[in-house]
Parts: structure tokens; sequence; C-alpha cells
């Protein structure tokens, strides 16, 4: 089944009605549906068909979903990529794909044309501006005249849907190849895991030209009935003021958004009454931030876990259940996780390996890269790199990745469990912990410490912290405070870059 028929489908069962508010004004899932097929019939027009790949990079607007349905549509090939991405990253993806078409920003546009030097394919850049230069197309202007359907091209469910990038943290970013069966998968796994009802009010403040985005817009339209309040960047009162107008039951956000709220100096001005989930995912959420935030908030944070080659949600602590604080709790329904040693032999509970995971959501492999597909993909398991191990409940937690494990003096420590106690500092905002060159034990620890605003501490204070909490043997040898941590698109901590300072 084509994705491109889900919002179809949800307009026949709930009918019309209000599906996204951005700036104020509202967008019903007729007039969505609507100015995708006109889109859809452009890009037609402009000579896109199946299986051709389309490049969408805007900050997150209305624009980006009718987007991805105008392309589904067609049986081309979604490529989402953030605004936020670097030159030399952007282009990159250009030539990898082969893309000729690009829709985005008028902003946006001295990076694209200094990255398309090296992709002399594109020649359609597509902007949703309403003056646009020279040499573009207006997103506006092409949509005149169009029909307001289009036929929707029929598509297997091993036909390609989407190429999404991973974010980079090691080496040259992969493009991960989702089909419309593993992303239509994905999304009922979640549908059937979460059991969400229909009609909520989320706030999509992540941003949506990434695999989360292409997620959530497929869960939304299975649910039916709801609508999404859209913000184009994260700022703690905008969230709070479209929680309290428009009485929203859900959002999806990362650690450091969850720190941040915990920062501001009068959450008390707003009417959270009507939430019901807050979603964590991307990096680990610390006992810490939990606890501060059920204490000042009076909710617990739902945190998951999922890769982007296998359609970013994977598992998740119980919605309404016992959920355990550093787990990422349990597998999406349809989801196989288990922990293997380097032989692939699965481990009990308790004893720590790869975690691998299976199921119909998984990627069909990497971009171009059959020889990284084949070092991943083995036996119809995705072998993801993360270290972890299930407890007798059946909860998973992560312990670290595999390439951030550090080795001293021959024992393997994680950077978790000393991030873990730098956290529990009462100045502490965030830490990450790497591993430098040692002499003597091969590696040591080093630290990256962000303060609390207006905090002042010195290395010595934090290093006799962690003595006093961890065997001195795991504590850390060199601390460096940083104004903030470097961090990909959706908040994870970059350690490849901390290791660059290491």
């Amino acid at each position: 089944m084509n994705l491109a028929q889900l919002p179809r489908q949800e307009i026949e069962n709930f009918g019309e009605h209000v599906s996204i508010i951005f700036e104020e004004r509202e967008w019903t899932n007729v007039e969505m549906n609507q100015a995708s097929s006109r889109l859809a019939g452009a890009l037609k027009e402009l000579g896109i068909g199946k299986s051709d790949r389309v490049i969408i990079q805007m900050p997150n607007c209305p624009e980006v979903l009718q987007s991805f349905i105008a392309v589904y549509t067609l049986g081309a090939v979604v490529v989402p990529i953030n605004f936020m991405v670097g030159e030399a990253e952007t282009a990159y993806i250009y030539q990898d794909t082969g893309a000729t078409t690009i829709i985005s920003s008028r902003e946006f546009l001295p990076k694209i044309e200094a990255c398309r030097k090296d992709a002399p394919e594109i020649r359609n850049i597509i902007l949703i501006d309403e003056d646009n230069p020279p040499g573009t197309l207006s997103f506006q202007e092409i949509l005149k005249d169009k029909p307001d359907t289009i036929e929707i091209e029929d598509a297997a469910e091993d036909d390609l849907a989407a190429l999404i990038y991973t974010a980079g943290t090691t080496g040259q970013p992969k493009g991960v190849m989702h089909t419309h069966g593993s992303l239509l998968s994905n999304a009922k796994m979640q549908k059937d895991t979460l059991g969400f009802p229909s009609g909520m009010t989320s706030i999509g403040v992540l941003p949506l030209c990434h695999s989360y985005g292409i997620a959530s817009m497929n869960l939304s339209m299975i649910l039916g009935g709801g609508r999404t309040v859209v913000l184009n960047s994260f700022d703690i009162d905008k969230v709070f003021q479209s929680i309290d107008t428009y009485r929203a039951n859900l959002i999806g956000a990362v650690p450091t958004m969850y720190i941040f709220m915990l920062l501001h100096p009068d959450p008390g001005k707003y009417d959270f009454s009507s939430m019901k989930y807050w979603i964590s995912g991307s990096a680990p959420l610390t006992r810490e931030t939990f606890d501060r935030f059920k204490e000042i908030f009076g909710f617990e944070i739902i945190e998951g876990w999922g890769l982007t080659e296998a359609g970013a949600n994977n598992s998740v602590n119980p919605v309404d259940g016992k959920k355990k604080i550093g787990s990422i709790g349990k597998p999406m329904k349809g989801t196989l996780i288990k922990i293997v040693d380097d032989e692939g032999n699965e481990l009990p509970p308790g004893e720590q390996g790869e975690i691998v995971i299976s199921g119909p959501m998984l990627m069909k492999g990497y971009w171009n890269k059959p020889e990284e597909t084949a070092k991943v993909l083995k036996d119809g398991w995705l072998h993801t790199g993360d270290v972890g191990y299930v407890d007798k409940e059946g909860y998973f937690f992560i312990t670290e990745r595999k390439k951030d494990l550090i080795i001293k003096g021959g024992e393997n420590i994680a950077p978790r469990e000393v991030e873990e106690v730098i956290y529990s500092h009462p100045k502490v905002s965030e830490a990450s912990v790497v591993g430098m060159p040692d002499d003597v034990y091969g590696e040591e620890i080093k630290a990256f410490v962000v303060l609390l605003p207006e905090q002042s501490a010195t290395e010595e204070e934090i290093i006799e912290h962690c003595k006093g909490k961890l065997k001195r043997f795991k504590s850390p040898k060199k601390i460096v405070f940083l104004d903030q941590l470097p961090k990909n698109l959706v908040g994870k901590i970059l350690k490849k870059e901390l290791r660059k300072m290491a």
C-alpha cells in the first residue's frame, strides 16, 4: 500500500477537521490533502516519477508534511534533510541521492546554491516563500490551477518510500532505505503498543524533516481525528503556551528539552492539566531529570528508543504502567529485541552484550552501500552497535555504544555510569564522558560538563563528587567545562566531537 493512501483513509474515517495549526493558522485534513495532490501534479509536470528522489529541506511548517505525501503519491522517494545540517554533509547527500529537485525556503538558498555545485543533477529548486528570486520555482505558483485530486501510484510493500540519512554521529552519513511497508509497519506497531486514543492534540517541535517526523505523521494519520500544533523552533514559552492554549495532550521531546523546561522560572503560570503523554527519546534520560520533572510538573516522562534503521520507534516504557528510569522499555508489539554475544548467541537476563533487533519495520539497507548493509543486517537481525542488557521483567537497558566504551587498564567502563553520577551534582545541567589517551592505562576518563545558569564549580569539586559515589578507578581524571555540548539535530550528544577535544 502506498503511504499516500493514509490521509485519504483518515478523511473517510473521521471527516473534515482541523489537523494542523501553524502560526495561528488552521489547516483541515482536507486542505492538507488537496495541497499535497496539487503539489504532486506540479512535480509530475517537472518530470518527477516513480523512484525519483526529491529532497525536502526546510524548517517545521505544513509544507513539509504536504511535500511528503505529494512525493509518495507519485511513487517517488522522500529525502528529508534538516535545514540545520552543515554544508559538507548537505552537499554529500545531494550528490549521493542523485536527486533533481529540492523543496526548501529562500533563507536556505545560499546553502543550496553552494552545495549544488557538487550535484549537477539538481535542476529544480522550489521555494515556499511568496517572493522568489530568478532561477527558482514558487511553491504557491506551481500549485495554481492543479487539480485537488490525483491518482496515487501503486506501490508494493518493498518499494522505496524514503531515503533518510543518519545524523552522522560517526563519519559520513548513510542513506537509510525505508519502504512503504516498513514505515507502515512501524506506525502500526506504535499504535498497537502505545494505545493512544484518536482525536488527540499534539505539539510538534522536533524536526519534521527527519525519521521522527515521518513516523509521527504516519502514526497520527492511523490514529486519526487529531491535530498537531507545529512549532518551527524550540522556545520554552511557545511550547508551554501552545499546550495551555490548545489543550494539548502529547509532546515528543529529547532530554535536553526537558532540562530546559526545568529551568523555566515560572512554569506554574501555564495550565498543563490537559497533558497526558510526555515522550522522550534520541538520547538517555537521566534519573535526575526524570525525578525533577515529576516533582515540578507532576508528570512521569515516558522514555523510548529507536533507530532510523528500524523506523525510529522500537521500544518504550509502558504508557500507563511501570516505568524503569534509565530503561528504554519493552519492545513495541511485533518487534523482536535480544542481547547477543560477539558470536551472535543470545544472552540471559542481566548479561551485557550487543542489542539486535528484528521485525517488518527494518530498513531495506543503506543506499549505495552493500558492504555497510551486510555489516549490520545479518539473518534478518539489525546489529545496532548498542551495548546493553535485559532484566527479568523484559525491560531493556542501554549501557553504551560499543565504540563509546572506555577501556582503562583492560577494564571496560561504561560512560553512562559515570555520567549519571555527575548529573547528580546539584550544580550540573548536562554531562558527557569519553575516553582520552593515557600512557599508563591506555585510556583515561574525561568528562565534559555544562553547569546550571549562574552556577560555578571547580574541576576538583566535580572529581571529588565522583570519587564519593564511584570507585576511584572509574572517577574522571579530567573535567572540561563547556557552555553547551555538541549535539545533532535531535539532541543526541556528539561524542565524536568531544573526542576531538580529548
